[in-house]
């Protein structure tokens, strides 16, 4: 007797206690219980199957569409390089109609031609 009364001041076994009273107490009873249950988990099954297939169908539908995106995305792209390309160079000039300021670099300083290289003789 001393385990019961263990048993019976412990609070998790009183909980255990009274969930199975209030289980037993649920459980359908008769046909109309039974109905119940069974439909149920016929509109449940129903609703799952419906579910799996709609996900099923937005997954091909995504399959499909996926180059058609990547075309688009493809274009775009381009689009943003050629617009970059443009506004850093400004158009780019074939090497012998350069002029003198593209030659400059970045500075004061600029790229000096063969005319320029002529040597003076040095002391």
């Amino acid at each position: 007797m001393p385990q019961m009364n263990r048993e019976q001041r412990n609070a998790a076994w009183q909980a255990a206690q009274q969930w199975r009273t209030r289980a037993a107490q649920s459980q359908p009873g008769g046909l109309m219980g039974s109905l119940k249950l069974l439909l149920t988990w016929l509109a449940f099954g129903v609703l799952m199957v419906v579910g799996v297939i709609l996900g099923l169908f937005f997954l091909l539908i995504g399959w499909a569409m996926m180059p058609f995106v990547r075309h688009k995305m493809k274009k775009r792209m381009e689009q943003m390089r050629a617009e970059q390309a443009q506004d850093i160079g400004g158009g780019y000039a074939e090497p012998h109609t350069r002029s003198r300021q593209q030659d400059v670099l970045e500075g004061s300083y600029e790229v000096k031609t063969h005319e320029d290289n002529k040597a003076t003789p040095r002391d």
